[in-house]
């Protein structure tokens, strides 16, 4: 059984995707990835998306086409990974298509009023993608995990298990794209995880708009700047940082719009001290999340290896200050154990896909609240 992963996440920068083989019968655990491509979205697009966080004029219809567009850069990525491959569509059973996350209030979020239903939205049109590659389309996977109470988010922490967890031994794995998120895969077997707040997201836009980069290459801007303690502070009471258990959030709550209204009381700050902040706020969050889950053990509130995965982990600054925050952690990127950083969230949403071709659950209660195991997505033939 192969399957196609495809993510684009919140950094906006591109789409990822893997060609996996499942085995025979697809049952061979996490799978061996076979084809991997990338295709970058064009600064239209781009601009497109990032409007459509935000209410504005005319919105279903700006939404459908960003769809068509974002659609049509899923279906090239398929397109690439067959040609590596040199595989036909007929050899693939299904691609596992994230789409663009553009709204994400979960159950507990505060943009919503008391009698206010709880949804998630990624935009992407599956019948589309099916259409121009021939090859089912499993999507929507978050929905359903919403619908049982849960969060919808996070939903790579059972692919995580199932590829990094290591009998007697705990072990973190943080993804950090746009949005960072931590797994906790106990010891005892045991998975717990969430988003621990802000990844890139803050970075790479306010290192575009003062240097023009789209993002901050290694950190290296970041470097040349300094921790500013009392702007960490003010940023770090947002209630976000102090919630615990089960939680989940976006780009609906963390932006530039809210990293302005606490600058402007911090008049005069330099915007490299502020891109070295963001860095120490992003580790903060990550470290938060790793020292309040429930290892099960009594040694400690730390596990003892972490895995860092998604564009964060080729920022040399955030690996640096995470070693510096969690200095009794064995820090490393998951390339060590065989899946390059950029692989783990595409091949996470082929194995989904695996999933609910197999009947078989995709989301961790204990992970997302929702109200017990749910199979995930939606699925759209040929």
């Amino acid at each position: 059984m192969h399957c196609i992963g495809l993510m684009s996440g919140t950094s906006l920068d591109g789409v990822d995707g893997v060609l996996v083989d499942f085995g025979p019968e697809g049952d061979s655990g996490t799978g061996r990835v076979v084809a991997d491509a990338s295709v970058p979205l064009t600064n239209a697009l781009r601009a497109a998306l990032l409007a459509l966080q935000h209410p504005g004029p005319d919105e279903l219809h700006r939404a459908a086409q960003a769809s068509a567009q974002l659609t049509t850069v899923y279906a090239d990525v398929a397109e690439r990974l067959l040609t590596a491959a040199d595989m036909a569509p007929t050899q693939v059973a299904a691609i596992g298509a994230h789409g663009q996350t553009v709204r994400h209030l979960p159950p507990g979020h505060p943009g919503l009023g008391e009698d206010e239903a709880p949804y998630t939205l990624q935009l992407l049109a599956p019948a589309r993608l099916a259409e121009a590659t021939g090859i089912a389309v499993v999507a929507d996977f978050r929905s359903r995990d919403i619908a049982a109470g849960g969060q919808g988010a996070p939903l790579v922490p059972a692919f995580h298990r199932a590829a990094f967890g290591r009998a007697g031994q705990g072990v973190a794995v943080v993804n950090i794209g746009g949005i960072a998120n931590l797994t906790a895969l106990r010891a005892d077997g045991g998975v717990l995880g969430c988003d621990s707040g802000p990844g890139n997201v803050l970075l790479d836009g306010w290192c575009e708009r003062h240097t023009g980069a789209r993002y901050d290459a290694d950190g290296a801007w970041a470097r040349q700047g300094r921790v500013l303690p009392a702007l960490l502070a003010d940023l770090l009471a947002d209630p976000y940082f102090s919630r615990t258990g089960v939680r989940s959030t976006g780009r609906d709550h963390f932006h530039l719009g809210w990293l302005d209204v606490i600058l402007a009381r911090h008049p005069g700050v330099a915007p490299v001290d502020v891109q070295a902040t963001l860095v120490a706020l992003t580790v903060e969050g990550i470290a938060r999340a790793v020292e309040t889950l429930d290892w099960g053990h009594a040694e400690g509130t730390a596990p003892q290896r972490l895995f860092v995965c998604g564009g964060g982990a080729r920022n040399q600054a955030i690996m640096a200050a995470l070693s510096q925050r969690l200095p009794t952690v064995t820090i490393d990127t998951t390339a060590r154990l065989g899946w390059p950083v950029q692989w783990v969230e595409a091949a996470a949403f082929a194995w989904l896909a695996r999933q609910r071709l197999l009947g078989r659950s995709g989301n961790l209660p204990a992970v997302t609240g929702a109200r017990g195991e749910r199979v995930l997505g939606a699925l759209y033939a040929p």
